[in-house]
């Protein structure tokens, strides 16, 4: 085994177990507050400075990635964790609103470092020319980093059955702990760190092509989270008579499912030599949520309907998602890498964060199908400023 193939090992164990916290932490904190009686709109709030704080991460820790190096920054953001989880494990008493909100800051600003660093991180381990090869990594990492997200969920609702709230956070934290502990021995030290210190003010990028490409990715991820987040929750528990188990459950499958396809998205969409791939994808992906409401709005059976348009919207949006990946990573510059990637997802947690803001404020106000809507509109966005994409000049065999 060579050491670029050790290493991405190591940084795709890392990331695994982050996401497998992330996503049991988010499980816990939405059963245990629906369990006190919060709404889910008051549930969705709590997670605001998550959101917003991913903003701020991925803006100034693409920066600190390339003067600290990504070995650092990774695990500066599995220690976050580790403190927002240790936040969590305080008497019920002190689980006031306002701290929840912050342990999920410290949470939100951990895992956009984590996230930032691995998909950074893969792209110095595969040389320039072998553009299938990278694409493929990039898919495995992405798509079982969801797999691993919908497991979490029903982690977290089994650690709150049988260790209840607190012992399911300490749990966590001591897990993640020795994770963290190995990654301090495993990673590679200098990996990330660029040649030349580069200024503060260059966290924004000059390149046209992550610009145009960052400016898709935030309309993609607003489209999906404008209707899955709170709409889409909410709507099955009150409309279809789910209880909140079965809500979670299938979100949870969906996630997993999600992940899955993302890690095969390579396979899919063949070999990207073709001028806009991303184009075409993301116009196939503006249909389905457009029909959904169409759907909705003929009478049709609402079961069928939302079910059978998520699960494509879920196949679609996954290849949309991985190849979206592939292409920072591809796009970005090799020396100072962590700068265009920090930036890229800035603008996917700004999208998260106008999805999830949109998604409580639209639903309530005017229902499910004006949710729909926006979402196609935003995809469609996406799409257009795809087409702005220069050809990849490297192939992708």
């Amino acid at each position: 085994m060579n050491a670029a193939v050790r290493q991405y090992l190591v940084i795709t164990g890392n990331y695994w177990a982050f996401t497998l916290t992330d996503g049991a932490l988010r499980m816990l904190v939405v059963l245990h507050f629906h369990q006190l009686g919060y709404s889910p709109l008051d549930i969705a709030l709590l997670f605001i400075f998550y959101e917003f704080f991913g903003v701020v991460t991925n803006l100034a820790g693409g920066y600190l990635g390339a003067r600290m190096g990504l070995n650092r920054t990774m695990n500066i953001g599995l220690f976050l964790q580790i403190s927002a989880l240790a936040m969590l494990a305080v008497p019920a008493a002190m689980l006031t609103v306002p701290w929840v909100m912050a342990a999920q800051a410290v949470s939100g600003i951990a895992k956009d470092l984590n996230k930032m660093s691995a998909k950074s991180g893969i792209k110095l381990l595969v040389p320039d020319e072998q553009q299938g090869r990278l694409y493929q990594w990039v898919a495995i990492l992405t798509g079982s980093k969801n797999t691993l997200k919908g497991v979490g969920f029903f982690l977290g609702g089994v650690l709150l059955m049988s260790a209840g709230f607190t012992g399911a956070v300490i749990l966590m934290a001591a897990a993640l702990a020795l994770v963290w502990l190995a990654s301090l021995f495993l990673l590679k030290q200098e990996l990330g760190k660029s040649k030349a210190k580069p200024k503060f003010r260059e966290i924004l990028s000059k390149s046209r092509a992550i610009n145009v490409l960052s400016a898709a990715r935030m309309f993609l991820f607003g489209a999906r989270d404008v209707w899955f987040v709170v709409a889409l929750p909410v709507y099955l528990h009150t409309v279809f008579g789910w209880d909140f188990w079965k809500v979670g459950g299938f979100m949870a499958t969906w996630v997993i499912g999600y992940g899955f396809i993302q890690t095969v998205a390579p396979r899919i969409t063949g070999n990207l030599e073709s001028k806009q791939p991303a184009v075409f994808w993301a116009a196939a992906l503006a249909l389905i949520p457009a029909a959904i409401a169409l759907g909705l709005m003929a009478g049709w059976p609402p079961q069928f309907v939302v079910i059978g348009g998520l699960l494509l919207f879920g196949v679609l949006f996954a290849i949309n998602s991985s190849l979206h990946s592939y292409l920072i990573v591809s796009y970005a510059r090799g020396d100072g890498v962590s700068l265009d990637v920090g930036f890229y997802y800035m603008s996917n947690a700004a999208g998260r964060l106008l999805g999830t803001i949109l998604s409580g404020w639209v639903y309530q106000v005017y229902g499910l199908e004006a949710c729909l809507w926006i979402s196609s509109g935003l995809v469609a966005m996406a799409a257009l400023l795809s087409s702005m994409l220069h050809q990849r000049h490297a192939a992708l065999a």
